[in-house]
């Protein structure tokens, strides 16, 4: 199994940790310290190593931090992780609900004669101090680069990750990484940059055409770069990783020990391109002057992908829809209160592994059924291990990574006979994924400006969710890619090629959990009849095959567009994954597909 249902964090561990990290304030004559999910590279993804917010407070979600003070501790979290939060941290940490609660305002509440407050320059960026700073302009409280406390007292803490690199195969990244050197080094030079620092592990793979094994679930390898505006690059990595690439890499990579990296750092001429949302605080320093703001070069050209890279997702989606399928003709097949969720994730993980191209799952699988699918990313345990009853609903999210894509796909299920309030949320958030997956938009327009579209069915009831409509994906990389978001906070323009999820959802504490969620790919419109020639438009095409659950669709809420999209949908993923499949599943599949 990929996957481990395991406890990995207990609120009991809290107390006794922050008691330490208490003491370790007051050595360091500190009045706060601040603990972030993060590593050096700065990616959303960490390894065991770098898990020091889950290993002090117990909260094990992908994003949120620790300020720890002398009388308080108050754990960040967004909306996703508002129910997740409570269940995990022990009562000696206060939940703080950010962002609407900002971290300078909270500090000062609770520091209003001031004081200073510690952080680790290579867990933080230069956007994330700056922000903090200027909202803290007006009071006596001071942030200080110090020592990580927690790195002090963690007397077991796993060795940072070291696993092999591999080349990726042309024939899935479409095109060869002297050439994407070569593209981004006349970027450079055209932004007036001699060069750039590169510490996020997804475009370091994506430039070098390497993937490795660093973080669990996510085929990257750590390690920092910087890219020459001639296409050459200096790559810092653990050469015991790098010995199966040396030839990949060719005589443009030169290759150093990662200890030299700031060393290499302070030899360089300016200017340098650095990004302030990515880059850590400690390479920003060495730099000083010579180092200018820019973006990370790769972050465009990574999410818009090119020909072999979406037909690669697309094969790979159709595979992986015919692995779910099996899946849900398996469970329909189980009478309701027969099952546990963690069977569910295990014969998931074992249809899809029927795939010789799998190399891994996604993320862990969400298989969250009544109460516990209204935790957002609930990650099932031993221990929380729920039973599938009848008149509940299950959220089933899950993804693979094969060697010519990542998939993500969510859907809820009925067990049994569902509640009609279930069937009416249900069949708003299909309404909005539907708009969504229908849209045509001029191009130019980012994510916060469509968006909306797939929450107004759900603000007509006076109902809404707590977490961005969508984000982007890699090709065989991050299953959680930027800049690229279907978010209100996303100003990044939507570009032919970007591939996108698109998973609206309703989620009722204590009661019950929706979400569905396709991927699909930006391309450009064709005109439409009568429509204006000199206008570009975009338009979606959908990467996910995989029948909504019907049991659960209020038909006579559904418009006519809408009723002939699902049933056009359905058609096709008849004859899409149809073929793929086992008798069985087939036999299930047809009735499934069946129109409205």
């Amino acid at each position: 199994m990929f996957q481990s249902f395991e406890v990995t964090a207990r609120p009991e561990q809290g107390p006794p940790r922050l008691k330490e990290i208490r003491s370790q304030l007051n050595t360091a004559g500190l009045d706060g310290y601040l603990i972030p999910r993060a590593d050096a590279h700065q990616g959303e993804y960490v390894s065991a190593h770098d898990e020091r917010l889950a290993w002090l407070t117990g909260f094990t979600g992908s994003a949120g931090f620790c300020a720890v003070l002398k009388n308080i501790a108050g754990v960040f979290v967004d909306g996703r992780y508002r129910t997740q939060v409570k269940l995990q941290v022990a009562t000696e940490y206060s939940p703080v609900s950010w962002p609407e609660i900002s971290l300078a305002n909270w500090l000062m509440e609770q520091l209003p004669e001031g004081g200073r407050i510690g952080f680790d320059p290579w867990l933080h960026t230069p956007k994330q101090i700056a922000e903090i700073n200027n909202d803290l302009e007006n009071s006596k409280i001071l942030l200080t680069q110090y020592d990580n406390l927690v790195d002090r007292i963690w007397k077991d803490q796993p060795l940072p990750a070291s696993e092999a690199v591999k080349a990726h195969p042309i024939e899935f990244a479409g095109e060869n990484h002297s050439s994407k050197r070569s593209r981004l080094g006349d970027i450079l030079r055209a932004n007036g940059f001699a060069s750039a620092v590169i510490t996020l592990p997804d475009s370091l793979c994506w430039l070098l055409n390497i993937r490795g094994a660093d973080i669990p679930r996510n085929p990257i390898a750590q390690g920092f770069a910087v890219l020459h505006q001639n296409g050459a690059v200096d790559l810092f990595m653990d050469p015991n990783k790098l010995i199966q690439v040396y030839a990949h890499l060719g005589p443009e990579v030169t290759c150093h020990k990662i200890g030299s990296f700031l060393s290499y750092l302070e030899t360089l001429k300016g200017p340098v391109c650095i990004d302030k949302s990515s880059v850590p605080v400690r390479v920003a320093d060495v730099l000083g002057d010579r180092g200018g703001w820019g973006v990370d070069p790769c972050a465009l050209p990574k999410a818009c992908k090119n020909i072999a890279e979406i037909e690669g997702s697309a094969e790979a989606h159709l595979r992986d829809g015919a692995a779910v399928v099996e899946l849900l003709a398996w469970l329909d097949s189980k009478e309701p209160n027969t099952l546990r969720e963690i069977q569910v994730a295990t014969q998931l993980e074992h249809m899809r592994r029927r795939d010789n191209s799998l190399q891994d799952i996604s993320f862990e699988t969400i298989a969250g059924t009544g109460p516990n699918g209204a935790i957002m990313h609930y990650r099932v345990t031993e221990e929380t291990d729920s039973v599938l009853q009848d008149g509940q609903l299950i959220v089933l999210d899950s993804g693979g990574q094969y060697l010519d894509g990542t998939t993500d796909i969510t859907r809820t299920i009925s067990i049994g006979l569902p509640p009609s309030e279930a069937c009416a949320a249900f069949t708003r958030v299909l309404m909005g994924m539907i708009a969504i997956s229908r849209l045509r938009w001029p191009k130019g327009l980012a994510g916060r400006d469509i968006e909306a579209i797939g929450r107004a069915p759900l603000w007509y009831a006076h109902q809404d969710f707590d977490h961005g409509l969508g984000h982007g994906v890699g090709a065989y990389l991050s299953v959680h890619e930027g800049p690229q978001r279907l978010s209100r906070a996303s100003q990044v323009p939507i570009e032919p090629g970007m591939i996108l999820s698109n998973e609206p959802g309703y989620y009722r504490e204590g009661e019950f959990g929706i979400r569905i969620e396709n991927l699909i790919v930006a391309k450009e419109a064709s005109t439409l009849p009568g429509g204006d020639e000199h206008r570009q438009m975009l338009q979606w095409r959908t990467l996910t095959y995989v029948p909504m659950d019907k049991r659960l669709i209020l038909s006579n809420m559904l418009d006519a567009d809408s009723k002939a999209w699902i049933n056009n949908y359905h058609a096709e993923t008849l004859n899409k994954i149809g073929p793929r499949v086992s008798k069985s599943a087939y036999d299930w599949l047809k009735l499934a597909t069946k129109p409205l």
